[in-house]
């Protein structure tokens, strides 16, 4: 009777325990099975049938000893865990593990939840062993991964890029220092959240914490769903094959637990989601999670409706005027209106120039001073202009007054030697000399401290006095991959929570701002969602236009954030990369000559941005104001035409555009439930009078709006 009950109970739990002794959990869309050594034997979508299990083991870990900084404690050289079935759960535990044949006395506790559309990863780590640090835990794996050949990879760095040919791309970026690494074992492409990543053909860093596995229909999502916004590597290796061949493919999540002895270090964030579906779905699994920590602030009007910027550095670093304070009432105000810009963003615009003297910042005497710069501001603004104020919001020059005094030292990152940790910065002169030699020495300020916190706040009182609409703060949208060592225990820790700490410190900055004027904006440069939760609007970093760009997946899961372009430096390729914008919903970051030149002189791009913010300024409540819906709520039958909706009260805009040449070519467009109402184009597109077809050329560019019926 008791044998009978425990079936049933199984059974009831969607729990068996099958033969070869494989441990099951499955409901009506999730399937996972783990034998009796730990090895992933399924994970599958009952959906569609398909299976990803390669047969792996589901962790390795890695420790430190006096002497010895990396142990690898693989999971094929321990005996079976023990195994345990609560609910839902799988709970696999090794009390002890081995390493060389040597017993260390650090135990593992891995949990295995089904929840109803995936699959949670738990894991606990007690480390009992005397001078000994658990730097690593990688799991979960899965080892051998079972890659359809269509299936695409997608990584959320810089809003978004999707990769085909993932194995030979993950090949190709493996070996950017070659023989760095353990190439002979396996090939690793790096990629983590948030930090800073140089691969794949774009500087970026991780968006969102998360990546995933796709084609058109079903996919995989890997989300590391940590309230702690820690630093988690993204694991895409390849290992060798029979024939010694770099194909075998192994994805999961890298933690860095840093558990000294006496401790317990305990994470519940990772999952794994097979589904059925659009990417979207990836979307919707981590807007879920987003809920329990987005508080981003419904922006000012002004910065929804937000169409472009003009980004200029009035003074260099090494001391020339690119621009004087009266250029930005003279050639830089007749530049904007002729393109349909009315916001400046300046950068240099205080006495040492640009990348100098921070934090700093004198006044311009040459210029006049503060009041002259208050003066152009308040001239420019007259006429309904915008200033976004620039402040750097991380770097200590070493030749500033604020670090001559000593303050900086005590707010500056340290190596794992306690060395301070710094970076340079140059721009190339007319000469060689300067940018081959000459560079501006700057030290990182730790956000954590609060003296530093206090000069950022600072910074945002001075541009409200100085009559600015908004305070911008350089490069406090992403995490370092160098960042500050705390020395103060037996083994040296690195802070794996900058992201965190730089999330705190703009949410201070916000609030602080928001007590004395809640339409005066703030923005940061890089794109992380842990920011971006605080920001009205982000300067990305870096291309948004690419063969690879897909920042489509961070404007559908996070629409509220007003994101940049970037890189649209002179007249080349201008209709496409503009279109783009407008495509998706961004602003122009207009930079001429990487900032050194004004929009007049690329007419190309100034007499078709002046089109483009005339239909922009038209539907100004949909295309700039409203939610960017993707291709939600609308089908278009023509792939080769790019269309995305945005939804405003009762009405939706329809952006569609062709970057392909050829004949034109015709797209049906179905918006269930609205009736159109009218259109505008670019270029030659043409709509049909019902709006129900639209035909295009390469380049060109239609806006169809439609109300509900």
């Amino acid at each position: 009777m008791r044998r009978q009950f425990i079936i049933v109970l199984a059974c009831c739990c969607g729990i068996s325990a099958a033969s070869a002794k494989n441990y099951t959990l499955k409901n009506d869309k999730v399937q996972i099975a783990i034998d009796e050594r730990g090895r992933l034997k399924s994970l599958k979508n009952l959906t569609t049938g398909r299976d990803y299990a390669g047969d792996g083991y589901l962790w390795r870990l890695y420790y430190e000893r006096k002497g010895f900084k990396e142990n690898e404690i693989a999971a094929g050289m321990q005996s079976s865990p023990e195994i345990e079935q609560k609910g839902n759960s799988l709970i696999l535990t090794y009390p002890q593990v081995t390493h060389a044949d040597t017993t260390v006395n650090v135990s593992l506790k891995l949990t295995v939840t089904l929840e109803p559309e995936m699959v949670r990863f738990s894991s606990e780590i007690t480390n009992n062993q005397p001078h000994t640090i658990v730097r690593e835990l990688h799991y979960p794996l899965i080892q051998d991964m079972r890659l359809p050949e269509d299936y695409k990879l997608f990584l959320p760095h810089t809003g978004g890029q999707v990769y085909d040919n993932p194995k030979e791309l993950i090949e190709k970026h493996s070996m950017a220092k070659p023989y760095a690494t353990p190439a002979q074992r396996f090939r690793q492409m790096p990629a983590a959240y948030p930090t800073r990543a140089t691969t794949a053909g774009c500087s970026g860093n991780m968006a969102s914490n998360c990546f995933a596995w796709w084609n058109d229909t079903e996919g995989l999502y890997l989300g590391s769903h940590d309230p702690k916004f820690q630093d988690t590597g993204h694991s895409l290796r390849l290992y060798p094959d029979g024939n010694k061949k770099f194909t075998r493919l192994e994805t999961g999540f890298q933690k860095f637990p840093h558990v000294f002895c006496g401790e317990t270090w305990v994470n519940t964030a990772n999952v794994i989601a097979p589904y059925t579906g659009t990417w979207h779905k990836t979307s919707d699994f981590y807007k879920e999670w987003a809920k329990s920590w987005w508080e981003h602030r419904d922006s000012p009007e002004w910065v929804k409706k937000m169409k472009s910027w003009q980004r200029i550095i009035f003074k260099s670093q090494y001391g020339e005027y690119h621009y004087r304070y009266a250029d930005l009432n003279g050639r830089i105000k007749k530049a904007g209106e002729d393109s349909g810009c009315d916001v400046v963003f300046p950068f240099g615009w205080w006495l040492e120039g640009m990348d100098n003297g921070n934090p700093d910042y004198s006044p311009n005497t040459e210029e006049g001073g503060d009041e002259a710069w208050k003066k152009a501001i308040a001239d420019y603004k007259a006429a309904g202009g915008k200033i976004l104020l620039y402040y750097n919001g991380k770097l200590i020059d070493r030749e500033s007054d604020f670090y001559k005094k000593g303050k900086a030292k005590k707010i500056a990152y340290c190596d794992n030697t306690g060395a301070e940790l710094t970076e340079q910065y140059r721009f190339t002169g007319n000469g060689s000399f300067l940018g081959s030699y000459d560079a501006r020495t700057f030290c990182v300020a730790d956000t954590r401290n609060a003296e530093w916190r206090k000069k950022l706040i600072q910074m945002a009182d001075r541009a409200r006095r100085l009559g600015a609409n908004s305070v911008f703060y350089d490069q406090l949208g992403y995490a370092e991959a160098v960042t500050n060592w705390d020395l103060s225990r037996e083994f040296p820790v690195p802070n794996h929570c900058v992201i965190a700490d730089k999330a705190r410190t703009l949410k201070e900055i916000r609030d602080h701002n928001a007590k004395f004027d809640p339409e005066f904006a703030l923005g940061t440069e890089w794109l992380t969602d842990a920011t971006a939760n605080y920001c009205d609007y982000i300067h990305i970093y870096q291309v948004t236009a690419g063969p690879n760009s897909f920042i489509d997946w961070f404007r559908y899961t996070f629409p509220e954030v007003k994101v940049s372009d970037r890189e649209v430096r002179d007249d080349n390729d201008i209709p496409r990369r503009v279109n783009n914008t407008v495509l998706k919903g961004l602003v122009n970051d207009i930079e001429i000559y990487r900032c050194r030149g004004l929009i007049d002189e690329t007419p190309v791009y100034q007499a078709y941005l002046k089109k483009v913010n005339d239909i922009r300024d038209k539907y100004a409540d949909l295309l700039l104001a409203g939610t960017y819906r993707d291709t939600q709520g609308f089908t278009s039958t023509n792939r080769e035409i790019e269309a995305r909706a945005f939804v405003n009260g009762d009405s939706m805009a329809i952006v569609a555009t062709r970057v392909s040449a050829g004949e034109p070519e015709e797209t049906v467009i179905d918006v269930p439930g609205y009736k159109f109402r009218e259109s505008s184009v670019l270029g030659n597109a043409q709509v049909k009078s019902d709006g129900t077809r639209a035909a295009f050329g390469q380049n060109d560019l239609a806006v169809l709006v439609f109300d509900k019926i």
